[in-house]
């Protein structure tokens, strides 16, 4: 019999297939005791599983590219951590096995994690696989991940990790569903950049059976279980609407009476141009620059090599517009060089402009490699900051790219609610703003990002944070200056129209998602998405707000 459950969609498109589940966690090894002649032995063993891990992680990640390669390789200096390293080979030497000291070792850090603030606490699932992996190898079982099969199927898990993610095969894995994660968790931005279709924290997934049939809707969050026929049908329909509006849509992003939106690319780097260029991306919106500097986390990269590299970006669009965020460095993206040591909250402390300013040099040097990638280039450069809090801010940052000599245009993100309150005073010191939806939600409704259990709260529907989105607008509008969105509510078309009601003048998402918004706005007028926008801010939740949009749009 057919039901039907509710997540939160992640990535676009409908997946029809049967069950797989993800191969099971490693179980905990058993406490056995070594003769301490063999502690040599088992210490080797266990070096050379966490080289071995490191390194897989590593090779998926160049393999995988763009942002995927950011987390892989962040997951592999887990696995190749000398402190870590160092408390396994301790254990050992206590009479511990290999297995079980790592075991225990990664416990141990877990823990610390764990109590160490809601942005390192997001990070325990990472640590979790970096450890099964690990003992896997030494007890010679195999891999946790995604299943072998001969047919294409829906593939079932808790969560995601994105060693898994990363490298997911379309053909394959029609789609995925998982009980945890959130809109802006690592595996769902990695299924966006996969075009997979996806839903997570949907409660109960790990509960459906093997072989069941389900179909996956990635863009209303809903899973048919044992969908009927004319389910299937008017799905599978649906998808071919909207993939042939893809095709038959092309251009500059405009509303279908002429309003022009342009469609920018989210890009951690070089590595991201293809894509962006091959969904015919208007130009860059955000390019977050951290992850040049996430490459080596003890020292800044030469000015020269940032110079290079911003160069190859501005070089890929000669007559669009790139939007390059300065250094985003604090709470989940620590540098050594940069971020204090302890801090009981660092989603709250020092992070983002804050961190930059108390730190000139880095941010001097990172101006002066954006003003010399610039010269000569006809691309339309424009730089921002990360966590702008209100006017002292932004005339800090104005005054920053001044003393630089920096040729572009200046702006902030707008990630907290005080920057949206107070648009039009922010305004005066800059020249245009960009909405983080992913952190303005969060610190919004003091609901982690990286956390599954609030997962409702970030949700980009919300309407407290339409809200803030019009305030953030009508100050940009009353300036004659511009207010786009950056974050991940961009990528969903349904909101796009919405944004754009609300007096949004860009939009900036993922690569995958550029055609899927541009086809949609395609099909409705300004009016339409203004009446979309109106009506989904006088509800008073996301789901509410999400069907008052579509009936708006659809005329009903």
């Amino acid at each position: 019999m057919e039901t039907t459950l509710r997540g939160v969609g992640v990535s676009h498109g409908v997946a029809i297939g049967e069950v797989r589940h993800m191969g099971t966690a490693v179980l905990e090894p058993p406490a056995e005791r070594i003769r301490p002649e063999d502690a040599s032995r088992e210490q080797g063993r266990a070096r050379q599983a966490m080289d071995a891990v490191g390194a897989d992680l590593t090779a998926r990640g160049q393999l995988a590219g763009g942002e995927a390669q950011a987390v892989l390789e962040a997951q592999a200096l887990m696995a190749q951590d000398p402190e870590l390293a160092s408390d396994v080979e301790r254990r050992i030497t206590a009479g511990g096995t290999a297995e079980r000291a790592v075991y225990d070792a990664f416990a141990s850090y877990r823990e610390l994690l764990a109590g160490a603030g809601d942005y390192l606490a997001g990070r325990v699932a990472d640590l979790d696989d970096v450890r099964n992996r690990i003992v896997a190898r030494l007890l010679g079982v195999p891999m946790p991940g995604v299943p072998d099969s001969d047919e294409p199927y829906v593939l079932i898990a808790r969560d995601l990790a994105p060693a898994d993610t990363a490298l997911l095969d379309p053909a394959l894995v029609l789609g995925f569903v998982t009980e945890q994660g959130g809109p802006t968790s690592h595996s769902a931005i990695l299924a966006r950049a996969l075009g997979v279709p996806a839903v997570v924290a949907l409660p109960g997934a790990v509960d459906l059976a093997e072989g069941t049939v389900v179909a996956v809707d990635g863009s209303s969050g809903e899973v048919f279980v044992e969908p009927s026929a004319a389910k299937r049908t008017a799905l599978t329909q649906a998808a071919a609407e909207r993939e042939a509006a893809l095709t038959a849509t092309s251009g500059p992003g405009a509303t279908s009476d002429g309003h022009q939106v342009p469609l920018l690319a989210n890009i951690g780097g070089p590595a991201d141009l293809a894509a962006a260029l091959a969904a015919g991306a208007e130009g860059v919106g955000l390019f977050r620059t951290e992850f040049l500097f996430l490459d080596d986390s003890a020292q800044a990269p030469s000015e020269e090599k940032q110079t290079e590299t911003y160069r190859q970006v501005l070089e890929a669009f000669p007559e669009g517009r790139v939007v390059v965020r300065v250094l985003d460095a604090g709470a989940d993206k620590p540098l050594d060089f940069l971020t204090p040591a302890a801090e009981p909250n660092p989603a709250l402390g020092v992070r983002g402009l804050r961190t930059l300013l108390d730190h000139p040099e880095v941010l001097r040097t990172q101006l002066k490699a954006l003003a010399a990638a610039s010269s000569g280039l006809p691309a339309r450069l424009e730089v921002m900051a990360p966590m702008v809090a209100d006017r002292q801010d932004a005339k800090a940052f104005a005054d920053a790219c001044r003393e630089a000599g920096l040729s572009a245009k200046f702006g902030v993100m707008v990630e907290i609610p005080a920057a949206a309150l107070r648009a039009r005073a922010v305004l005066q010191e800059v020249e245009f703003l960009s909405l983080g939806t992913n952190d303005l939600a969060q610190y919004t409704f003091a609901a982690d990002r990286q956390v599954g259990a609030v997962s409702r709260w970030q949700d980009p529907w919300q309407p407290a944070l339409l809200d803030l989105a019009a305030f953030a607008a009508d100050g940009a509008k009353a300036e004659g200056k511009s207010c786009g969105v950056c974050g991940e509510a961009a990528a969903d078309p349904l909101l796009a129209c919405v944004l754009v009601g609300l007096g949004i003048s860009s939009l900036s998402m993922g690569s995958a998602s550029i055609p899927y918004v541009r086809a949609t706005l395609a099909q409705h007028t300004l009016a339409q998405c203004e009446r979309a926008a109106a009506a989904a801010r006088a509800t008073d939740s996301a789901q509410e707000a999400r069907q008052a949009a579509q009936a708006a749009l659809s005329g009903e």
